[in-house]
């Protein structure tokens, strides 16, 4: 991944982040030194991690600080430009520097399911995801849909596109769509209807789902159903290059955990996957879990949410030993890697 929720400081400071229109040019010459010096070496690329992020975390995900009395969406939408035409050049000069190389875009996925068959719940559903969608309709179609292009006149959002920038675009779409999916999310039309936090999405409390200790909806299927979307709205290959659980782990005397819990719900979703590839034909180039090891969590900034198959002797004040011990986890997903997903138990 290219870019992930690293804009550099001194860029922010000096040229307003992603807002700035120079931001583009900055970033060619970053992807033309990368695919230069790893020619041969790396084959596929993500430009933009979780580009939808940049609606619900902007400064994580485009460096964006606000002013007071700015327009905000106005902001948001035209650093989202800008992210998509600096995508649209890396896939060009990556194709240019070794026309081995893959790229793709990265959505925060998940679908979002209505609370009732009521049409304003479902409508609202559809709404929800095409929030996320539009950024993906770009970067996979090449052009903006009728739907975003009808939402920036209501809102008076101008992007001032031109006929070169329509061209990049439009001659440069991705080579494949590249996903985090951890849970999928529940939308009521109903003001009333109490909501909770779900990743960096708010979302109603869905029934029929168990919840993360961070409330995040556990839902196996809804990755099958996400991809099956994705895979019928694109017709290009998917990749999963994030999936996985934050839970707290308590280890033994010895450093050991025995996350059976991380186990489940790493082995439900490598089987809805399965499904999705072997009994629904999408065509899936690999899944990556998130991660490894144990790290700070970017949504809340605590080790204590833990999502590795390796523990880290560290609290979320910074004492510990630091040492690393393999959780339960870490022999059971060895064993699935060995059997290329076959051997789920």
């Amino acid at each position: 991944t290219i870019t992930h929720f690293d804009c550099p400081i001194h860029l922010i400071q000096t040229y307003g982040g992603w807002k700035n229109p120079k931001m583009v040019e900055f970033y060619k010459n970053l992807v033309t030194v990368l695919f230069t010096r790893f020619k041969g070496l790396v084959k596929y690329w993500i430009t933009f991690n979780e580009i939808n992020m940049i609606l619900h975390l902007p400064f994580m995900g485009a460096g964006l600080v606000f002013e007071e009395g700015e327009n905000e969406l106005q902001i948001k939408y035209m650093a989202a430009h800008h992210e998509l035409l600096a995508s649209a050049w890396a896939t060009k000069i990556a194709h240019e520097i070794d026309p081995e190389n893959k790229v793709g875009c990265m959505l925060a996925a998940g679908m979002v399911y209505p609370y009732t068959c009521n049409p304003k719940d479902v409508w609202k559903g559809m709404t929800q995801d095409r929030e996320n969608y539009m950024f993906i309709d770009v970067q996979a179609r090449g052009y903006y849909p009728s739907y975003a292009k009808k939402m920036f006149e209501r809102e008076g959002i101008e992007l001032h596109l031109t006929p070169e920038e329509e061209q990049i675009l439009q001659e440069n779409t991705v080579d494949f769509i590249s996903i985090s999916y951890y849970s999928s999310r529940c939308t009521s039309a109903d003001p009333d209807m109490q909501t909770m936090a779900g990743n960096a999405f708010d979302t109603v409390k869905n029934p029929y789902l168990d919840t993360s200790e961070w409330g995040w909806l556990i839902d196996p299927l809804g990755l099958r159903i996400t991809l099956n979307s994705l895979y019928d709205r694109y017709q290009k290959p998917v990749f999963i290059v994030e999936n996985g659980l934050g839970a707290v782990d308590v280890p033994d005397e010895n450093g050991y955990v025995e996350d059976d819990y991380r186990i489940s719900y790493l082995r439900d979703h490598l089987a809805a996957m399965k499904d999705a590839v072997e009994l629904d034909g999408v065509e899936l180039l690999g899944y990556t879990m998130w991660g490894p090891i144990d790290l700070i969590s970017a949504s809340t900034g605590e080790i204590k949410k833990r999502y590795g198959f390796i523990y880290v002797d560290q609290d979320d004040d910074g004492s510990g030993s630091r040492k690393r011990y393999k959780k339960k986890s870490f022999e059971w997903y060895k064993k699935v890697i060995a059997s290329n997903g076959e051997d789920l138990t």
